[in-house]
């Protein structure tokens, strides 16, 4: 078997690094996707989602790419640093949902997407929609979403509280039915004893978690462990000294959000500027 090049180049996420180089090598080559469909054998639509990120393929079709170009090994390395990261975050994400199922409280950061948790399916819908997710998968995503809603409802319901960067708000839907709907559903969350929604103010300036969405959960014993996540992946943070880090960072976007009272105002205010009927 021939030996792998090392695997080095720009991107450190390992799906964007893979469909970084097959962008690169078909360029070089100076082939278009048909071009390069016709002379593998593949559709060359699934050339084109590799190269956006969109699917990694299977094995056969990466030992083809890396045969055409010349290249024995490389692609094939980079493919499988990608799937076992794809593979990694999954298992955190289990994990993570494990952990959420037994926590005796949540507290948790928004930066620009309402949290999971008070999502409606319309929001939910669209929100998985624009992540690529379609079709049957995208059913099953929402009503997975769905199903978490549970977890704050009932008497022995945790405690939960959200802290919302402005932006969320500030970021309506597409259908504005569905988002009134949503920040009707919010209104109504936050008038449960269990439920705290605090909104951060675009004046309140920088603040520490700027650019994080942030969870963080309180296990029976007491011991907090935290997650982070963007729109591509998360991270499960167990570490003491980090997650340490992490709540003092919380603490102070906190103490710069508006009271409860203040914020329930505020996503009023947002609700009476959706028109009552959309159609006009």
């Amino acid at each position: 078997m021939p030996t792998r090049r090392a695997v080095t180049g720009r991107s450190r996420e390992p799906r964007a690094r893979f469909a970084e180089e097959l962008r690169r090598l078909r360029a070089q080559r100076g082939e278009s996707l048909r071009q390069l469909g016709d002379r593998l054998g593949w559709d060359w639509s699934l050339f084109g989602k590799m190269e956006s990120g969109e699917t990694l393929g299977g094995p056969e079709v990466v030992e083809a790419l890396d045969q055409h170009y010349g290249t024995p090994g490389l692609l094939l390395a980079l493919w499988e640093l990608a799937i076992n990261d794809q593979t990694q975050f999954r298992e955190r994400y289990r994990r993570y949902m494990e952990l959420e199922a037994k926590a005796t409280s949540l507290w948790h950061f928004a930066v620009s997407v309402l949290p999971g948790l008070l999502q409606t399916p319309g929001y939910a819908g669209e929100v998985l929609a624009a992540g690529g997710s379609k079709g049957l998968d995208l059913e099953q995503q929402v009503q997975a979403r769905m199903s978490r809603r549970s977890l704050l409802e009932g008497d022995d319901a945790p405690p939960f509280r959200t802290i919302l960067s402005e932006a969320v708000l500030r970021t309506p839907l597409r259908d504005a039915r569905e988002w009134r709907k949503q920040l009707e559903y919010l209104m109504g969350a936050a008038d449960r004893g269990n439920v705290t929604v605090q909104v951060l103010p675009f004046r309140a300036g920088p603040y520490g978690l700027d650019g994080t969405d942030v969870w963080f959960l309180r296990l029976p014993g007491g011991h907090p462990v935290a997650y982070s996540e963007n729109a591509y992946r998360g991270e499960l943070i167990e570490e003491d000294r980090t997650v340490e880090r992490l709540q003092r960072a919380y603490d102070a976007v906190r103490d710069l959000a508006l009271p409860p009272a203040e914020s329930r105002k505020f996503v009023l205010r947002m609700l009476e500027e959706v028109p009552c009927d959309p159609t006009n």
